[in-house]
């Protein structure tokens, strides 16, 4: 890449395929609070459970934390040589693309569509409308209905928002990023102090019932991984971060060490004050936690997971609609989804196409089992972005690479999420098998939307006017009409 190209990337605004112009608006802080923003949210204060209910024991627990977040890291390092390498917005889409063509970045864009990201958001929107509502019923449980209400409120709320300026969602970001961590260093403090003060009954046999086998392991794994969703999300704003070839890597090396360490001790400071049998019982861990610590502040607890996953949503919707904007202008999806806000440069239809899918899955039953969804095709296609990465070191070895990792730590990436992958299959058969149906379901859908070059004309007068509808509906225009007017 010439300097002069560099100089460019380096401004106040970066041209993207097409002509278009994308702001560069997201610093370093920015960057770091995005991250740490879409990772710290439900996940902490739901996967304790079910990464306990899987690995057995509470030693074996905290291992699984601790493996987890250094997975993380490696795959952080990964995605920084990809991202600098290629530094488009898209995330494991364009990495995909560049790597291996159209049609794996196509089963990509299909399953993140209609499985990891609305399916992610609707736990998020859940959980948080759950801590908001129960403690208006008391002791009784909030009913379902009320929770998918207020939950569906709030996905129309963020929406809204991340429509009107990207300036208020890093706002919004950044105010809750600091009042999570705050409710997470009251955990952790007060487990502190409950240890000091003589209450260390619960790791005197830290390793017992541990479960040794692989399968149960690797769904341990699932739900510890399931807490750090959100470390590649930063890469699917790559074009919107200033000077990316040093802001992205910083922010991955900032954002992950910290979000390790809040982890793992918040979880000493739950099995310090839990035991096992507690948490195992509890449906809401920190709230668990907060009855039986805090008192007369227990009120206080429900308040701060809220905050904690009204972040997190914040996050994921703001980069994750990068994704769908991006796969449509590439003419993966709708070209209505690459539509543009002229004055605010939001992608607008991306945002409110991802709110109806979202809102369609609050339907959602066992958590458990979305998260074994999720994480399961996560780490299929995580892999497949790593593999590539390898492939690029062979088939583009003169590439410029502003961050070149060491082949150890792609190649031990990419065979921890191959187990990851392979194990569960035998545990969740069911779970895995409606995953892997739902990827291979988009290869029929590819071939006529995309690989079906000759449409009749009827079809693509459909596929036409559906676009220059949505375009007046949402008062948008096309990316190279923006380009064009520039």
């Amino acid at each position: 890449m010439s300097k002069s190209k560099e100089k460019s990337d380096d401004s106040g605004e970066n041209s993207s395929e097409g002509g278009f112009k994308m702001k560069k608006e997201l610093t370093l802080i920015d960057g770091v609070s995005i991250i740490v923003g879409v990772i710290v949210g439900s996940g902490i204060f739901v996967s304790p459970k079910g990464v306990l209910m899987y690995s057995g024991s509470m030693g074996m627990a905290i291992l699984v934390w601790i493996l987890s977040g250094i997975l993380s890291m490696l795959g952080a390092l990964c995605y920084a040589e990809l991202g600098t390498m290629i530094p488009k917005s898209g995330g494991d889409y364009a990495y995909i693309m560049e790597a291996f063509g159209p049609l794996p970045a196509f089963l990509y864009l299909w399953v993140a569509l209609l499985i990891l990201v609305p399916t992610g958001n609707a736990i998020t929107a859940m959980t948080f409308a759950q801590y908001i509502i129960q403690p208006f019923w008391g002791d009784c449980k909030a009913p379902v209905e009320a929770v998918r209400l207020l939950a569906a409120a709030t996905i129309c709320g963020l929406t809204l928002i991340n429509c009107y300026n990207v300036k208020c969602v890093t706002r919004v970001t950044d105010t809750f990023t600091a009042t999570k961590i705050f409710a997470l260093i009251i955990i952790v403090i007060a487990g502190i102090v409950h240890i000091f003060t003589g209450h260390s009954d619960n790791f005197q046999a830290p390793m017992e019932n541990t479960n040794w086998d692989p399968s149960h392991i690797a769904l341990s794994f699932y739900s510890g991984l399931f807490s750090y969703s959100g470390w590649n999300y930063l890469n699917y704003v790559t074009e919107e971060l200033k000077n990316p070839y040093k802001n992205l890597p910083r922010a991955i090396c900032i954002s992950m060490p910290v979000v390790t360490v809040i982890y793992v001790v918040t979880n000493i400071a739950y099995f310090a004050v839990l035991t096992r049998n507690d948490i195992l019982a509890s449906d809401a861990v920190a709230i668990t936690f907060g009855d039986k610590m805090l008192g007369f502040a227990s009120f206080l607890m429900p308040v701060f997971v809220a905050c904690a996953t009204f972040g997190s949503l914040n996050g994921a919707i703001f980069a994750s609609s990068r994704l769908f904007f991006v796969g449509a202008r590439n003419g993966h999806l709708p070209r209505a989804i690459s539509l543009i806000d002229v004055k605010r440069l939001t992608p607008v239809p991306s945002l409110v196409f991802m709110c109806i899918i979202t809102l369609a899955l609050l339907m959602a039953g066992d958590v458990y089992v979305l998260i074994t969804y999720v994480q399961f095709v996560e780490a299929l296609f995580i892999t497949i972005s790593v593999l590539g990465l390898l492939y690029m070191r062979y088939k583009m070895p003169n590439a410029k690479r502003p961050i070149k990792v060491n082949y150890i730590l792609p190649i031990t990436f990419l065979i921890i999420c191959a187990f990851l992958v392979i194990f569960p299959c035998h545990e969740s058969p069911v779970e895995v098998g409606v995953g892997v149906a739902i990827v291979f379901l988009g290869i029929p859908i590819y071939m006529v939307t995309i690989g079906w070059h000759n449409k009749p004309k009827w079809l693509q007068m459909l596929f036409d006017d559906f676009n220059d509808g949505c375009a007046k509906l949402f008062m948008c225009i096309h990316e190279e009409v923006r380009g064009n007017c520039d």
